[in-house]
């Protein structure tokens, strides 16, 4: 998973929201870091890898382009139905889905 945050302080709350919303169900990471600076948080869950970015730093890695071969994943959002989540789409973003929008 891959998302961006507009401040350091919001890379950090997005960070610790994930870890400690999954630490309730029993998921623990089997790694993490970056969280504390707040440029790029990385959390290991094994089957899901979290990247929590500033989103300049996002724009300079381009994870995105790195899996843009990807299988497209449909992820459902409790608050609102959205289309399918590909790597390239970017979380609350107008355009999102499309590379470059």
């Amino acid at each position: 998973m891959i998302c961006s945050a507009e401040s350091e302080r919001q890379v950090q709350a997005i960070a610790t929201s994930i870890e400690e919303g999954l630490r309730k169900q029993g998921e623990r990471p089997l790694g993490a870091e970056g969280a504390a600076e707040g440029r790029w948080a990385l959390m290991d869950y094994n089957d899901v890898v979290v990247h929590v970015f500033l989103e300049p730093v996002r724009t300079f890695y381009d994870l995105e382009g790195l899996w843009a071969e990807a299988p497209v994943t449909e992820v459902a959002d409790k608050s609102k139905r959205s289309g399918p989540a590909r790597p390239g789409a970017k979380a609350g973003k107008k355009g999102a889905g499309k590379k470059g929008g």
